[in-house]
C-alpha cells in the first residue's frame, strides 16, 4: 500500500518561506511523475507543480513560477516544495500525489490522473 505523508506546513507572514516535504513508502519512488497540489476554501484543487521520475522535467503553475521550486530525492523517497515569497493567495491545504503510469508533468489534467494522495498539510499566509 502506497503512503504519502506531507509535512512542513504552518503559519507564515507574507513574503516568508516554507519548505514542504512529502515522504513516500510502499512505492517504487522513482517510477512515476509526482506533484504538489493545493486547495483553498471554496475553490477547486489545482496543480501547483510537478516533477518527472528523475527530476529532469518540471512544471509550475503560472501563479507560482519564480517563487516555488519542486525537487525530489529518490534515495530518500522524498519530494519537496520550496516556497518563497509567499502571498496570502497561497493559503491552502497542500497535497502531494503520485501519478498513474504514463503521465508526464505537462499533462493538462494531471490532478485527475494521480493514483495516490497524501492527506495534506495546511499553509496559511498572513498579510
Amino acid at each position: 500500500q502506497v503512503q504519502l505523508v506531507e509535512s512542513g506546513g504552518g503559519l507564515v507572514q507574507a513574503g516568508g518561506s516554507l519548505r514542504l516535504s512529502c515522504a513516500a513508502s510502499g512505492h517504487t519512488f522513482t517510477t512515476y511523475t509526482m506533484g504538489w497540489f493545493r486547495q483553498a476554501p471554496g475553490k477547486e484543487r489545482e496543480t501547483v507543480a510537478a516533477i518527472s521520475r528523475y527530476g529532469a522535467s518540471t512544471y509550475y503553475a503560472d501563479s507560482v513560477k519564480g517563487r516555488f521550486t519542486i525537487s525530489r530525492d529518490n534515495a530518500k523517497n522524498t519530494m519537496y516544495l520550496q516556497m518563497n515569497g509567499l502571498e496570502p493567495e497561497d493559503t491552502a491545504v497542500y497535497y502531494c500525489a503520485v501519478a498513474r503510469p504514463g503521465y508526464g508533468v505537462d499533462y493538462p489534467g494531471l490532478k485527475n490522473v494521480m493514483a495516490y494522495w497524501g492527506k495534506g498539510t495546511l499553509v496559511t499566509v498572513s498579510s
